[in-house]
C-alpha cells in the first residue's frame, strides 16, 4: 500500500515534523522531531535521492526514532530527531551550497529545537556551510572554523561494542584471529578496518564501490574483498554492516554465516521480527543505536566544551560497558538483545531529563 505525506504525519507519534520544499533545487526537506524528553532533538542530516517524498519522510521518522533510542541508551542529554534532504539528483557546487545555506536558515528559525551533524550523503564540509547560517550544528570547531570528522569516533565506538559482543559470543574480547567482514568501507568502515587490523583481526570487505574496497584491502596488506551481493554469504566470526540500513531481513538473515552482528549502520533490522530471526539462528545482534553512538557521544561532548581527547575517547570506549550490561540481561532471560536494550531506553526516558 502506498503511503502519503498526510497519512505519515497524521500517524506520527513524535513531537512534530518540519516540512519544506526547496524550489531552486527541487529538494524536499524533512526534519522529524521524535522525542525531546532528555533534551533538544538532535540527529544527523541525510542527503539522498528517494523514490518519493513519502518514502523520504518515512526514513526521516524511522531515523529520528532511532536517535531517541541512541541518546537514551548511552545516557546523553539530547532528544531524538533526524533530517532528510530528499534531492532529485546529485547536487554539487553553488547549487549544493545554496540548498545547505537555506537549510541552515530553516534550522536557525527553529531556535534550538533541532541540532544536526553529518549523516549518509553529507560531509563535514557540508556542516561548515550549514554552520554559516545556524549555530545549531555539531562537528564544527568554532574557534578554528574547521570541520571535525565523526567517522573515527564512530568507528572507535563500534570497536568497543564489537569487543563486548565477541566477549559474550566467544568467551574472550580478543579480536586477534577473528574474521570480521565489514560491509561498507566509507567514513566509518575504513577507520574501523584500520583499528581492527591493529587489533589483529582477519579482515574481509565488501562495498558498492569495489575500487574503494580493493584500495583499502591493498593498504592493509591484502584483505579479501567480496562483491556486494555476496556479502551476506561470506563466512566470518563478526559481520559489521557499516553502510545503509534495513539490510538484515527475512531474505538476508538465512544467508548469514557469522556468530555476531555489530556494525555502524543505522536501523540495520528491516523489522522487529528480524531480531527474532537472528536470535533463533544463534546470531548475537548488538543493537546498532548503541554500537554506533561513538560519533554522537564525541560531538555532544565537544559541543559542550570538552577538548580533552583522552576524556572523549574514554567516554566513547564506555560503549563496551553499556552493551555488556544489555547483552548480559538478554542472555539471562534468553531473548534478543533488542528487547533488553528497549527496556533500558524506556527506563531512561521514564526518568526524564534535566531541563
Amino acid at each position: 500500500m502506498t503511503v502519503s505525506l498526510k497519512s505519515l504525519i497524521e500517524d506520527w507519534k513524535g513531537v512534530g515534523v518540519v516540512v519544506r520544499y526547496d524550489q531552486p533545487t527541487g529538494t524536499w526537506i524533512f526534519i522529524a522531531l521524535h522525542n525531546d524528553t532528555l533534551g533538544p532533538c538532535t540527529g544527523g542530516t541525510r542527503m539522498k535521492m528517494y523514490p518519493s517524498p513519502a518514502i523520504a519522510l518515512e526514513d526521516a521518522m524511522r531515523l529520528g526514532e532511532g536517535m531517541t533510542y541512541k541518546w537514551a541508551a548511552v545516557d546523553v542529554a539530547f532528544g531524538g530527531g533526524k533530517a532528510v534532504l530528499a534531492v532529485p539528483r546529485p547536487l554539487e557546487g553553488e547549487e549544493r551550497t545554496g540548498l545547505l545555506t537555506r537549510y541552515g536558515q530553516l534550522i536557525e528559525s527553529l531556535n534550538g529545537t533541532f541540532g544536526t551533524g553529518v549523516d549518509l550523503g553529507t560531509t563535514p564540509d557540508d556542516m561548515l556551510v550549514i554552520s554559516r547560517a545556524t549555530s545549531y550544528v555539531h562537528g564544527v570547531d568554532r574557534t578554528t572554523g574547521s570541520a571535525i570528522d565523526p567517522g573515527p569516533y564512530t568507528a572507535r565506538g563500534v570497536l568497543a561494542g564489537m569487543r563486548a559482543a565477541v566477549r559474550v559470543a566467544f568467551g574472550s574480547d580478543g579480536l586477534r584471529g577473528k574474521v570480521v567482514h565489514i560491509q561498507g568501507v566509507g567514513d566509518v568502515g575504513a577507520p574501523l578496518a584500520r583499528m581492527l587490523k591493529d587489533a589483529g583481526a582477519d579482515l574481509r570487505f565488501s562495498d558498492i564501490d569495489t575500487r574503494r574496497a580493493e584500495a583499502l584491502a591493498e593498504e592493509l596488506g591484502g584483505a579479501e574483498t567480496f562483491e556486494p551481493h555476496t556479502a551476506y554469504e561470506a563466512r566470518c566470526d563478526v559481520y559489521a554492516p557499516c553502510a545503509v540500513g534495513a539490510t538484515l531481513n527475512a531474505e538476508t538473515i538465512p544467508e548469514l554465516k557469522c556468530r555476531v552482528v555489530a556494525g555502524s549502520a543505522n536501523n540495520q533490522l528491516a523489522s522487529l521480527e528480524d531480531a527474532e530471526r537472528l536470535h533463533e539462528r544463534g546470531i548475537l545482534y548488538a543493537p546498532d543505536y548503541i554500537v554506533n553512538a561513538g560519533g554522537a557521544i564525541a560531538f555532544a561532548m565537544i559541543g559542550r566544551g570538552v577538548t580533552d581527547e583522552a576524556e572523549i575517547c574514554e567516554r566513547v570506549d564506555a560503549i563496551d560497558g553499556s552493551l555488556t550490561g544489555i547483552l548480559a540481561e538478554a542472555a539471562r532471560v534468553n531473548e534478543s538483545p533488542v528487547h533488553a536494550a528497549q527496556r533500558a531506553v524506556d527506563e531512561r526516558l521514564a526518568k526524564g531529563g534535566d531541563r
